[in-house]
């Protein structure tokens, strides 16, 4: 089979880049922690990001517990839910690691050059 058509110089394709976090700890903070924190601070719950991001609780939490671990401080202050609710707000900390980790991410895209456009749905 012989393809005939104009082969695109890779150099010049769009590439969209995704940055992961090596921290000292050993863990590892990646667009999907850095998406839920920042459904966090919109949601004002642990719970209300999962449902957002089409998580569980469960793998929420986790990610969350996961964070303050790796950072070696709170990420995530949490309020026990009951009859008054619950919540969640970010710390300083985790604030900062979303700024951080975005200001990475922007520089390397820079670097790459464009991101592709998203995909149109008709």
């Amino acid at each position: 089979m012989r393809f005939n058509g104009r082969v695109p110089d890779p150099s010049l394709l769009p590439v969209r880049v995704s940055i992961r976090l090596d921290l000292p700890s050993g863990g590892r903070v990646g667009p999907g922690k850095i998406a839920l924190l920042e459904a966090i601070a919109v949601a004002g719950s642990i719970a209300g990001a999962a449902r957002a991001l089409g998580m569980s609780y469960p793998r929420a939490w986790g990610l969350v517990e996961a964070l303050d671990t790796a950072l070696g401080v709170t990420a995530v202050k949490r309020a026990p839910g009951g009859q008054k609710g619950g919540g969640a707000t970010l710390t300083a900390a985790g604030q900062a690691l979303i700024a951080r980790y975005r200001a990475v991410e922007e520089v390397a895209q820079a670097h790459a050059g464009p991101a592709p456009s998203p995909a149109r749905v008709d």
